[in-house]
């Protein structure tokens, strides 16, 4: 080993210019130059007929990364202490609440008992809204829940940034939010959402939760919108949001598009696909207009 390392990188063996180990052995590939603008295994190269074996350790690594991301627990007092930057725009201290699959591997081998709160979780919605109540239930226009889904990293990492941005543009908008209290939901699926709204007596729900893993994204979080949500709701009356990331879908952009469906869907009264995301139709006018620069995948921000 220490040879091998000390051997000249103008010899056989060298770094590339993304810090990759080659030699004279493996056979580039052009495309590798795009692989400064997206994280997916473009341009591997090959030694003989297979991968090279930095390339095929790296894919190991990811595979490896994204098993830990489905596996590992969301840590809710972190995520609690994440929130405190904002908490003027909470209407209060979220609640943690948890589905009817009591451990990580309850969650994966049963995906229907992470769709269901659990009675405890029940009664605490049940406890609120009756302390909150007078004479009639209240009633909310958003319900905001975050569950750590199949990837707890997404959360633990994006939740935060996405919903300062959110929550900005809600206290901002021309017309008022009334908002539920934001609960955090341990081994929740995506449908735990609906139930939660219901219960909260909300307009609309707003799910954030951790999305399947990926090689490339193992922290990618998702975005779930129902109007008029209630226990029995499938996905074709949900507006979802992917890949909200710094790598994906950036924090304000993601924003921005969510904004957009909730505005809609407060005025057509619907959600799922009869509402269509149209929010990149004014930027594609500012485009050919010139009002901004024009930008594509393969450039990068200024």
């Amino acid at each position: 080993m220490k040879k091998y390392i000390e051997e000249p990188a103008t010899q056989s063996k060298r770094l590339d210019n993304h810090g990759s180990l080659t030699n004279s052995k493996v056979v580039k590939n052009p495309w590798r130059t795009l692989r400064s603008y997206t994280n997916a295994r473009i341009g591997l190269g090959r030694a003989g007929i297979s991968l090279p074996t930095s390339e095929m350790l790296g894919f190991q690594l990811s595979h490896a990364k994204a098993r830990d991301a489905v596996k590992l627990r969301l840590n809710t007092q972190e995520l609690q202490h994440k929130l405190t930057e904002f908490s003027s725009l909470l209407p209060c201290p979220p609640m943690v609440l948890h589905s009817q699959a009591f451990d990580r591997t309850t969650f994966l081998q049963r995906p229907d008992l992470g769709r269901k709160l659990n009675d405890v979780s029940r009664n605490d919605l049940l406890n609120f809204m009756t302390q909150q109540g007078g004479e009639s239930e209240p009633q909310y226009d958003l319900a905001i829940v975050v569950a750590d889904g199949l990837s707890s990293l997404a959360v633990q990492h994006n939740a935060a940034p996405f919903l300062k941005q959110l929550m900005t543009r809600l206290h901002s908008a021309s017309e008022s939010w009334s908002l539920a209290p934001m609960t955090i939901i341990e081994q929740g699926r995506v449908a735990i959402g609906d139930e939660v709204g219901e219960r909260l007596n909300a307009k609309a729900v707003l799910l954030l939760i951790g999305e399947r893993p990926g090689l490339s994204s193992p922290d990618s979080l998702g975005l779930y919108f129902t109007w008029q949500p209630k226990v029995g709701l499938n996905d074709a009356q949900r507006n979802c949001i992917s890949n909200i990331r710094p790598a994906g879908l950036g924090f304000d952009d993601a924003a921005q598009k969510a904004m957009y469906l909730l505005t809609q869907a407060r005025r057509l009264k619907l959600s799922g696909v009869n509402l269509k995301d149209r929010s990149d139709s004014d930027v594609l006018s500012a485009l050919k207009n010139r009002v901004v620069p024009m930008r594509s995948f393969l450039t990068k921000p200024s």
